[in-house]
């Protein structure tokens, strides 16, 4: 269980931007233990199920993965990358990059947002939401300054944060040695001024109360506009 850290206290996160040369936008954060790079590139096509639709903007994926000894053991690539737990997460980050992006300044181009994890410690996912925006916030900077859109396409910050009931208490950022032990874990998306992206999770016990629920998602939220005010002044300074 955490020492010095109050159990709704957000783990320190630290930014860096750019930190992929070859990439559209890069960055790779440090929040606690937990090491993640998120790289973003731009392909001019659409993906095969949306090509010849007339679709008149562009599309945004994301791809998620642990590398083999990010955690504890080291665990084979071809199980990482095949398992449900990757596609779920993959498609979590894409959903909430997708709802704050503006995808008509990108016709017939693919925006795909790559979540590598380097070292894990509870929160990858939350990481990933996180990084996987940081760079694409660090592309748009790039993608304004070449000209190659007019406008700026991010129209929400967003960030995530897992919240839990830890014997009865509420906890924010676990840990794994916490979230193992959680009786409820939930992963809360939302965005900087307050709108509610998605809400993951449930109970691993009891059924819980419709109230309780609320306040969870409710403390999730605040941690989430925490974290957004954490990372504001690291991505004021140059890369």
């Amino acid at each position: 269980m955490r020492a010095n850290r109050a159990p709704t206290q957000i783990r320190p996160i630290v930014v860096r931007r750019g930190y992929s040369r070859h990439a559209e936008g890069s960055a790779l954060i440090e929040w606690g233990d937990n090491r993640v790079l998120a790289t973003v590139t731009v392909e001019s096509k659409l993906p095969a199920h949306l090509r010849g639709r007339g679709q008149r903007s562009g599309w945004l994926t994301a791809e998620y993965s642990l590398l083999p000894r990010s955690t504890h053991d080291r665990t084979p690539r071809e199980r990482l990358y095949a398992g449900g737990r990757t596609q779920e997460i993959q498609r979590l980050i894409g959903r909430s990059l997708r709802s704050v992006t503006d995808l008509t300044l990108f016709p017939n181009r693919t925006l795909i947002v790559d979540v590598d994890v380097l070292q894990a410690d509870g929160g990858t996912r939350c990481a990933g939401v996180l990084a996987g925006y940081i760079a694409l916030h660090e592309a748009a900077d790039r993608l304004i300054f070449a000209g190659d859109i007019d406008e700026w396409p991010l129209i929400h910050e967003v960030a995530a944060v897992s919240v839990g009931l830890i014997a009865g208490e509420t906890y924010v950022d676990l840990e794994y040695s916490e979230d193992v032990k959680a009786e409820v874990d939930l992963n809360v998306i939302a965005t900087g001024d307050g709108r509610l992206v998605e809400v993951q999770g449930g109970t691993e016990e009891r059924p819980l109360p419709t109230e309780q629920f609320v306040r969870l998602v409710e403390t999730g939220m605040t941690s989430v506009g925490q974290i957004l005010n954490t990372i504001r002044a690291q991505m004021a300074r140059p890369a």
